[in-house]
This record gives structure tokens, C-alpha cells and sequence, in this order.
């Protein structure tokens, strides 16, 4: 099967749920993992940015792949987060975590460094030489502080390794421009929630959604209908997660998401510094939102 299918619809970046100790809260971890898989989200990203991965150690991200893999029982496919922008520690991770249950590996593009679109390049050809699972680009300038060209992506799209890309530039015109040029196994996925919709008109693949850890039942419905052209329906449903777009990322992500799922009950409301919870106000909007809407 390939990458664009097995690929294709809603993959949820899974957040990481803290006690009160701030250890990891496995047994939380297992109720957003149940929650996801039993309505309707066709893969798991773990360990992804929305993981609150730059404060976990080593040791946690593997305990999260086992206990992730386990609990998934091969329910639903698993692609594991390995990023960073110092090469050749990615390159040592890469042959040293538990990447067996992986059909992927999600890897964002080198963050801080501004690294130009050459070693950009050369950065993702030698995790593609180096991983034993396909990978999977991830563009987010955003929070990287640099755009991957479309012609960076397409020229990668090239290498046997690299499977598809995460396309968050928030920017259509490069999405159109990835989608007209790419080999017709490379998957192109979605990283903006708030502009899903319109791409799936223009051909992508799906998405790796923040909104679906805490609206898997809506927010897959929606992509559903739009890969499957029913747009009527698929608006009806986007309209009632506009708000929703606006609180998640109004101040930090996962701030807002852990919000919406600490008010179902799901995790407590907890994050490792330098991220902090929503502020009182915008909390209070979220409140207002589900006690308006009911949405499950």
C-alpha cells in the first residue's frame, strides 16, 4: 500500500498529558489515545511539536513510543516525531529509539539555525539515508524560523526515503505548487487546521490535525467528506470549528488544545515551562464554547 493511502485522512498530533508532578501521565496518555482511535482518526503522530517534545528527556520519548505502540495495538498506523536541528544527533536518534511499530517518521525542518534551502537539503538527505523508517518532511516556518521552498520539497520528493511532507506554511500558492510537481507516491498532508478545508480542493492527502486531539469525531468527518468532494458537508462541519481554529492557537499550542481536553476531563491542565496554560479569559472562551455547542 502506499504512503498516500496509508496516509491519507486525519493523523492527529497526540499531545503529552502531565500530572501533578509534571512526570508523564500515562494512564491520560491511554484515555486521548482511546478517545482519538474510537472516533475516527486514521492515524497517531507521536512525539510530534504539539508532544510538548522539546521538554521531554530521552528517556521519556522512548517510554512514550512502547507505551504508545502497545496501547495501539495496531488499531491505527503510529508515526513517531524525530526532529531537531543539530544533524547528526537526529542521524544517532534515528538508529537508536524503538522505530519498529513506526510506519513513518515525522521531522521537522531545522529550527533556530536558518539553515539556507541547500542545507535544508542536505539536512533531510542524510536523515534519508539514515532512518529505517520513510520520512515524512515537516515545514513549519512558523516555528522553525525558515520556509522549505517548494522547490526544496519537490527536489527532496526525488529521494527513495522521503515519503511525503507536512506542509504548515500557511500558504496556498505553495501547496498548489508542491501538489502540481510531486511524484505521484509522495503524500502531501496538511499542518494548518484552519486551511484544510481549501486544500483538500486543491489535492491533499489529509492531514496531521492539533484540533482532532480534542474533536476526532468532527474534525475526521469533515476531512472525510472533503477528500470525498462532498463539500457541502464538509463546510457545514468546518463552520462549527472555526472558533475553535482561533482558541487553539490564539496564545501558545498545546495550551489551547489541553484546555479544550482538561474541560472534557480527559488530562489535567498542566504544562512544562516555558509553556504555561491559557490565560483566565481565553479559558473562559473555551468553556463558553462547549457548554454552547455540545461538541463531542
Amino acid at each position: 500500500m502506499s504512503f498516500r493511502k496509508i496516509l491519507r485522512g486525519t493523523g492527529v498530533a497526540i499531545i503529552t498529558p502531565f500530572a501533578g508532578d509534571l512526570s508523564v501521565d500515562f494512564k491520560a496518555l491511554g484515555n486521548v489515545l482511546d478517545y482519538n482511535i474510537n472516533n475516527g482518526v486514521n492515524y497517531i503522530v507521536t512525539l510530534g511539536t504539539t508532544g510538548e517534545t522539546p521538554v521531554l528527556s530521552s528517556e521519556e520519548k522512548i517510554d512514550i513510543i512502547h507505551f504508545t505502540e502497545k496501547h495501539i495495538a495496531g488499531r491505527v498506523p503510529m508515526v513517531i516525531g524525530m526532529g531537531g536541528n543539530n544533524t547528526a544527533a537526529v542521524v544517532k536518534d534515528l538508529q537508536a529509539y524503538p522505530l519498529d511499530g513506526a510506519v513513518a517518521v515525522l521531522s521537522a525542518s531545522p529550527y533556530y539555525s536558518k539553515p539556507s534551502q541547500e542545507g535544508i537539503y542536505e539536512h533531510y538527505k542524510a536523515l534519508a539515508a539514515a532512518s529505517p523508517k520513510p520520512v515524512i518532511l515537516y515545514n513549519v516556518p512558523g516555528r522553525t524560523g525558515r520556509n522549505m521552498s517548494a522547490s526544496t520539497t519537490l527536489r527532496l520528493a526525488q529521494i527513495k526515503n522521503i515519503a511525503g511532507i507536512k506542509e504548515a506554511s500557511n500558504d496556498i500558492q505553495q501547496v498548489m505548487e508542491i501538489l502540481k510537481g510531486r511524484p505521484e507516491k509522495f503524500a502531501v498532508i496538511s499542518g494548518d487546521d484552519d486551511l484544510v478545508l481549501p486544500e483538500m480542493a486543491c489535492g491533499i492527502d489529509g492531514v496531521i490535525s492539533v484540533a482532532a486531539n480534542a474533536f476526532p469525531k468532527l474534525f475526521s468527518q469533515m476531512v472525510n467528506h472533503g477528500l470525498n468532494n462532498n463539500f457541502t458537508e464538509a463546510v457545514n462541519l468546518n463552520n462549527q470549528l472555526l472558533e475553535v481554529y482561533k482558541l487553539l492557537f490564539a496564545e501558545n499550542n498545546p495550551a489551547g488544545v489541553k484546555a479544550f481536553l482538561f474541560e472534557m476531563k480527559l488530562i489535567k491542565n498542566i504544562l512544562r515551562l516555558p509553556g504555561v496554560p491559557l490565560s483566565d479569559e481565553l479559558h473562559g472562551r473555551v468553556k463558553k464554547y462547549l457548554t454552547d455547542n455540545k461538541v463531542s
